[in-house]
């Protein structure tokens, strides 16, 4: 198939792209590049323009005759949709359904959705599986339960095919080296404790101590990114082949508390990383873990990568070559010089 993925140059949107033409399919991928990159878009070509841009969209879809949609683009970071909601409905909800409509004009059926655990909210047992009430407590969870929720009535009214797919925490990097995870400004854990470890960061902070938790750390459930890639393709092919619509959680089933990250991390890198103690932030919950049997049944889809350990080796090494380049790069234009 040609599969159109929209924020391809991405993080989890490369390693999905990479897994669909390992597959046997043509990535082509939307990005309008502001946390993109172009040495991530390796597998097909590169459209870059804004999902805003109904005319840009429209024509995507003729000039490669689309045959499916992965849906990434969108703004994910939760302290920001607190102070600029607007952003965030507008990008995460009105530009989804200008990709819908054209999806619709041109008569393509099938969409994968990268859709959050935000969805859900402040728990209220745990594991969280599907069934649990989705009651999204900031903009950035609620923006994309709307789409869910549209993602329903298209179904319904065009014959719209879906998979929502509600991630818990991306880590890790592909093991073969060629992308990894590459944020500006990076908001994510593991990448953090690791610039620490590198020394490219003082400390790593540590917001909450007293959680009712076995460390006293909250405790997430860490999902590998090649994971979520491999999920992304058993999904598409699942609607492809005739299955029904999917809301599906992709985690492991286990949490690990931050303190058990930093260990990880100075275990694989054999640094000591620096930790300053603060405060617990608002709204972050003690504990957020996956029920992911729903997955399993569905797509037959387990992790390959669910440890903590060797999610944290596959990073590590992606930001130790990455400064390796660096510091490659450096020395060339000193030579320049």
């Amino acid at each position: 198939m040609i599969v159109l993925i929209t924020g391809g140059a991405g993080y989890i949107g490369s390693h999905t792209a990479k897994f669909m033409a390992r597959a046997g399919h043509t990535p082509v991928v939307l990005d309008n590049m502001t946390f993109g990159h172009e040495y991530a878009v390796k597998w097909g070509p590169l459209e870059r323009g804004e999902l805003s841009d109904t005319d840009f969209l429209s024509g995507v879809f003729k000039r490669h005759a689309i045959e499916a949609v992965v849906h990434f683009a969108a703004n994910a970071f939760v302290g920001e949709s607190m102070t600029n909601p607007r952003k965030y409905f507008r990008n995460n909800t009105v530009n989804t359904l200008n990709l819908l409509d054209a999806m619709v004009d041109a008569g393509v059926k099938e969409i994968v959705f990268s859709s959050t655990c935000a969805t859900y909210g402040d728990p209220i047992r745990m594991p969280l599986d599907e069934t649990h009430p989705q009651h999204p407590v900031n903009p950035y969870g609620e923006s994309k339960f709307f789409v869910e929720r549209i993602l329903h009535w298209y179904a319904g009214a065009y014959g719209i095919k879906y998979a929502a797919l509600r991630y818990f925490n991306a880590a890790g990097a592909d093991p073969e080296g060629e992308i990894g995870e590459d944020h500006t400004p990076e908001t994510h854990l593991i990448p953090l404790v690791i610039e620490a470890a590198m020394g490219k960061r003082s400390h790593i902070g540590l917001f909450g101590t007293d959680y009712p938790t076995p460390d006293g750390t909250a405790v997430r459930d860490y999902i590998h990114v090649n994971d979520l890639a491999d999920a992304h393709v058993r999904a598409l092919t699942h609607l492809k082949e005739g299955g029904g619509n999917l809301k599906l959680n992709l985690g492991t089933g286990r949490g690990n508390s931050v303190r058990e990250v930093i260990a990880a991390v100075e275990a694989v890198s054999g640094k000591t990383v620096p930790i300053v103690a603060n405060p617990r932030r608002a709204g972050d919950p003690a504990e957020l873990v996956a029920e992911p049997k729903r997955a399993r049944e569905m797509l037959g889809w387990t992790p390959t990568y669910p440890d903590i350990e060797t999610i944290v080796e596959h990073a590590w090494l992606w930001h130790q070559k990455q400064a390796a380049l660096d510091r490659r790069g450096s020395c060339l234009n000193a030579d320049d010089r």
